[in-house]
């Protein structure tokens, strides 16, 4: 068997918050840096937000979002009655810890900013191309390095993948075969796409 103890173990999944409510719990820079990042990705997540106090920022995102739901008062362990997915970013950590275990307890999968030990999941970068969504993961271990490699698959992907993504959508339900001749000619309908310049 092949040893994995230095591999990175997370599975990737990709949510449908639209259809999946989060709690997120904070109102200043880290709250608004999750609202941000999720509603960038998914415009129509069903978000709930819990903050004392709620920055401008967030104002701002929950103007653009009529939907966006923003309490303005302290958390409350009901806050978490109907959800699915918790993110936890107060400025105390103490505060942090004890929603984190109410929505463990609760069945809610949760993430603390800025705490990996605390999350069962973390939020990667994104690179987006129409339907195409590629998500970066460290294990928690580089965020800024997760950032950067987003920028480069911004600059090397182009703006014309959706059309690409379209255009074998529909030569994938044009052909008349059975799975795994679909795969077959896909396969080598795409083979270009990956050959390195100078292969013959």
């Amino acid at each position: 068997m092949k040893n994995t103890r230095n591999s990175n173990p997370l599975f990737p999944v990709f949510l449908k918050v639209d259809q999946l409510p989060v709690l997120i719990v904070g109102g200043g820079d880290a709250g608004s840096e999750k609202l941000r990042f999720l509603m960038k990705s998914s415009p129509d997540a069903q978000v709930t937000l819990v903050a004392e106090r709620v920055s401008e920022e967030i104002q701002q995102i929950a103007a653009a979002h009529p939907h966006l739901v923003v309490r303005e008062r302290p958390f409350k362990n009901e806050d978490l009655a109907g959800k699915r997915i918790a993110i936890i970013a107060t400025d105390n950590r103490e505060l942090n810890s004890s929603i984190r275990d109410q929505a463990i307890a609760a069945g809610l999968l949760a993430n603390v900013a800025d705490t990996p030990d605390l999350c069962e999941f973390y939020l990667g970068a994104i690179v987006t191309r129409g339907d195409l969504k590629v998500a970066i993961s460290t294990n928690g271990k580089s965020p800024t390095f997760a950032k950067r490699f987003r920028q480069v698959l911004e600059e090397v992907l182009p703006d014309s993948t959706e059309a690409l993504l379209l255009n074998l959508r529909s030569i994938r339900d044009s052909l008349k075969l059975n799975f795994g001749q679909k795969v077959t000619a896909l396969n080598e309908l795409t083979a270009s796409l990956v050959e390195k310049e100078g292969a013959k």
